[in-house]
């Protein structure tokens, strides 16, 4: 098993085996990567795709985490990553002419969301 590598100001979810393909995921995870957790969490709310459902859950999951098990500020946190990986692939069979088979394959997807707290510049470095 993967070991994520966690700062101090991190806090991740992970969703295994999602029922969708890791490109129409992706397409949600775009709406919401480098946003406040917040306005990600409304994007997905309003979103029409049928995945952003479950991808709500995995970044409310996240919140949470960060909350509880990392005592960050959820007014100010971030999604700094948010990707998914193929999963295992379902292969199934359907009649196709002359007797002969043709494949279909149901795709999984991984998810990941990552958390950090954004640092607030108002020292006036440059």
């Amino acid at each position: 098993m993967k070991h994520l590598n966690r700062k101090d100001n991190e806090a991740y979810a992970v969703a295994k085996n999602m029922r969708v393909s890791p490109s129409k995921a992706n397409l949600v995870l775009e709406m919401i990567r480098g946003k406040k957790a917040s306005d990600a969490i409304n994007v997905l709310k309003f979103s029409n795709r049928a995945i952003a459902k479950d991808i709500g859950k995995v970044l409310n999951s996240a919140v949470a985490n960060a909350e509880n098990n990392h005592q960050l500020d959820i007014d100010i946190l971030k999604v700094s990553e948010a990707y998914c990986g193929k999963g295992m692939v379902m292969k199934r069979w359907r009649a196709r002419a002359k007797g002969r088979p043709g494949r279909i394959q149901k795709f999984l997807t991984n998810i990941t969301i990552k958390l950090s707290e954004e640092q607030k510049d108002s020292k006036g470095k440059e």
